[in-house]
């Protein structure tokens, strides 16, 4: 199983940016994915998580800002992140978790970078 994430870069304050993330995995055999993010100094935290059944849930200080989708016809995660602040800088990493394997698997980190 491999994890891709992609779609950081660089924006200003107020600014958009989707993050993917491509699985190489049976997306059905998925029990949960997640958007963690690690700023500079800090330990990772999950930002968005989304199950099996469509429960979401997300971190205080994004909530209304993000949203976490999957589309499983593209073998894909994806966080939409509207009205960055410059505290939403940090790497971000994908994680999924496989009912048949019983594991968490991570994606590497995409840089997301907000410049007020």
């Amino acid at each position: 199983v491999q994890l891709q994430a992609s779609g950081g870069g660089a924006v200003q304050s107020g600014g958009s940016l989707r993050l993917s993330c491509l699985v190489a995995g049976n997306m059905f055999d998925i029990k949960a994915v997640g958007w963690h993010r690690q700023a500079p100094g800090s330990q990772r935290e999950l930002v968005a998580a989304l199950d099996s059944d469509g429960n979401t849930k997300y971190e205080y200080s994004v909530k209304g800002r993000f949203a976490i989708s999957r589309d499983n016809a593209k073998n894909t995660v994806y966080l939409q992140m509207n009205s960055l602040k410059s505290e939403d800088t940090g790497i971000y990493f994908c994680n999924v978790y496989f009912r048949s394997i019983g594991m968490d698997f991570w994606g590497s980190g995409t840089q997301v970078t907000v410049s007020s």
